[in-house]
C-alpha cells in the first residue's frame, strides 16, 4: 500500500485516535490517515487492563496545584462531555462516586485547607467535604474495622468517570471512519520518517506514505522518532510498568488516599473496575522497566535508544533517585512484585483505604497494567512531570505522560490549531462544532438548587489554553 495524505498520524491509541477524531470531524482537511503498527487500535496502553480506568479532573489528585487542576479539568470535562453524548448504554464509561480521603488530624486538617483555602471547593462546585457517617453510607468498607477514635474526612463528588480508554479510542476511530477523507491501517509499522521538501515520507513496513503534515503519538517511540529526526536530544526516558492487585467487592466507586507531592504517580487507590464492579482494584505500583511496551522483550532495543547512555543522561538519573522521597518508593515498589513478600508488603497500603483486608483477600493482577514514559530533561536533571509534547517543522510528536488519556481530546484540540497553521490558510477547525460534541454535554452543578446541567456556561469551560 502506499498514499498521498495531507495529514498522516502515527499510533492508534487514544492519542491518536482522538486527534483523528477531531481532525476528521471538525475541520475540512481533504485526506488523513491514521497508521497503527497492531492489528486493531487501543492494543497497548489504552487498552482497559493497562491503566488506572480513572478520568482525572484535578479534584482527589492531591498532588496536583490548583494551576494544574484547573488546566486538567477543561480537559477531563471535554471527554465526559463525549462520553455522555455517545455512551448513553455506558459501554465506555460508568459513572460512580469518587473521594479522597483523609485519616488523622494532619490529613484532615490537609484537605479542608485544599477545599476551603487553596481554592477547590471553588473550582469543583460538586465536590463536598464529608465525614465519618457519610463516608460508611457512600463506602461502608472504608469505614468498617477503623478506630473509631480517629478523625476522618473526605473530599467526594459524583464525577467518578470510569473509563474504558480501549473502547473509547475505538469509538473515536470509528466515528472518524465515517468521513470520506481517513483511511485507517492497522499491522502497519512504521520503520523510517524522512523530511521532504514537501512535508514527510513514512515507510512501513506495508508500504509508503507521503504527507504534508505527520503527528506522531506512538507512547515511548514518539521520543525514540523524534531524536531520529533530531528533535529531543535533552530528553530521556524512564518507562515505568505500573500494576494492581486485585480483591472482591470491596468498593463501590474510587477512593484515593493523600499524594506525596514530589511524586509524578497516583496515589495508592481502589476502585471497581469499569464493566466489572464486583472487582476492586488496588494500586497502582510502579517499578522502572527496561522496556517500552510491558513484556515485549522485543522493546529493549528501543529502550536504549530513550533511555541515554550518556554522562548527562547517568547525572539525570542519579540526582532524580537521589531524592529523599522518590529513591524509597522506587526500592519498595521493587518489593511488591516478588511472591509472597510483595503482597505482605503491600498490604498496609490496602488497608489505607479498607483497613479490614486480610492478605488473603488481595493477589497480584496478572496481566494488569501498562508502560508509563516518565521524561526526564538531562539540561534541567529532572523528572518532567507533565504531558510532554515536541513540536517541529510540520510535525509533532506526543509522549503523553500521565494524565494523558484523561486529556486527550483536549490535547487533539491543542494540536488541530498547529495542524491548521502547519497547512495554511485553505483549512479551519470548527471548535464550535467540537466543544458542542464534547464539552457542552457535561453535567455542570447548578448553583441556585444543587441540580445538574449540560451547559459549557462556566469559565474554566469557555478558558482558552
Amino acid at each position: 500500500m502506499s498514499g498521498k495524505y495531507d495529514l498522516v498520524i502515527v499510533g492508534g491509541g487514544i492519542s491518536g485516535a482522538s486527534l483523528l477524531y477531531t481532525t476528521a470531524k471538525f475541520t475540512d482537511i481533504d485526506s488523513i490517515a491514521l497508521v497503527e503498527k497492531e492489528s486493531e487500535v487501543a492494543a497497548i496502553n489504552s487498552h482497559s487492563t493497562n491503566n488506572s480506568q480513572t478520568l482525572h479532573f484535578g479534584d482527589i489528585e492531591t498532588n496536583y496545584t490548583l494551576d494544574k487542576a484547573e488546566d486538567v479539568k477543561e480537559g477531563a470535562e471535554l471527554l465526559a462531555g463525549y462520553l455522555e453524548n455517545f455512551d448513553s448504554d455506558r459501554e465506555m464509561h460508568a459513572k460512580r462516586s469518587k473521594m479522597v480521603i483523609g485519616v488523622g488530624e494532619v490529613e484532615v486538617s490537609e484537605l479542608e485547607r485544599r477545599y476551603h483555602e487553596e481554592g477547590f471547593g471553588d473550582l469543583f462546585p460538586k465536590l463536598r467535604p464529608i465525614g465519618r457517617d457519610e463516608i460508611g453510607a457512600i463506602e461502608p468498607k472504608v469505614v468498617e474495622g477503623r478506630d473509631p477514635g480517629v478523625e476522618m474526612l473526605a473530599l467526594q463528588t459524583p464525577d467518578g468517570y470510569v473509563v474504558d480508554y480501549g473502547e473509547t479510542t475505538k469509538s473515536f476511530v470509528e466515528r472518524a471512519a465515517e468521513e470520506a477523507s481517513v483511511d485507517v491501517y492497522t499491522g502497519t509499522e512504521v520503520t523510517d520518517v524522512t523530511p521532504t521538501l514537501d512535508g514527510y515520507t513514512l515507510d512501513t513496513d506495508e508500504g509508503r506514505f507521503d504527507c504534508d503534515a505527520a503527528v506522531v503519538a506512538a507512547g515511548s517511540h514518539s521520543l525514540q522518532i523524534a531524536q531520529e529526526l533530531g528533535y529531543g536530544q535533552d530528553k530521556v526516558l524512564l518507562p515505568v510498568a505500573g500494576s494492581f492487585f486485585l480483591a472482591d467487592d470491596l468498593l463501590n466507586g474510587k477512593v484515593y488516599t493523600l499524594q506525596m507531592k514530589k511524586l509524578p504517580f497516583a496515589a495508592v487507590h481502589g476502585d471497581a473496575d469499569v464493566h466489572d464492579p464486583s472487582i476492586t482494584r488496588f494500586g497502582p505500583t510502579a517499578k522502572l522497566v527496561p522496556t517500552l511496551e510491558r513484556g515485549r522483550v522485543s522493546t529493549v532495543s528501543d529502550f536504549l535508544d530513550v533511555f541515554g547512555l550518556n554522562a548527562a543522561s547517568f547525572l539525570s538519573y542519579a540526582n532524580i533517585l537521589s531524592d529523599r522521597v522518590l529513591l524509597p518508593y522506587v526500592l519498595r515498589n521493587l518489593v511488591y512484585d516478588l511472591p509472597e513478600v510483595g503482597p505482605r508488603q503491600f498490604l498496609p497500603h490496602v488497608r489505607k483505604v479498607v483497613p479490614s483486608v486480610e492478605l488473603d483477600d488481595i493477589e497480584r493482577a496478572e496481566g494488569y497494567g501498562g508502560v508509563r514514559p516518565q521524561i526526564v530533561d538531562t539540561n534541567e536533571w529532572s523528572l518532567d512531570m507533565g504531558e510532554a509534547k515536541i513540536v517541529g517543522d510540520d510535525i509533532i510528536f506526543n509522549i503523553t505522560p500521565s494524565p494523558g488519556a484523561s486529556t486527550c481530546l483536549k490535547n487533539a484540540m491543542r494540536d488541530t490549531r498547529t495542524l491548521i497553521d502547519f497547512l495554511g490558510d485553505d483549512y479551519e477547525f470548527d471548535e464550535a462544532a467540537f466543544r458542542a460534541a464534547t464539552i457542552d454535554n457535561f453535567p455542570r452543578a447548578d448553583a441556585a438548587d444543587g441540580s445538574v446541567s449540560a451547559d459549557a456556561g462556566d469559565g474554566a469551560a469557555a478558558a482558552d489554553d
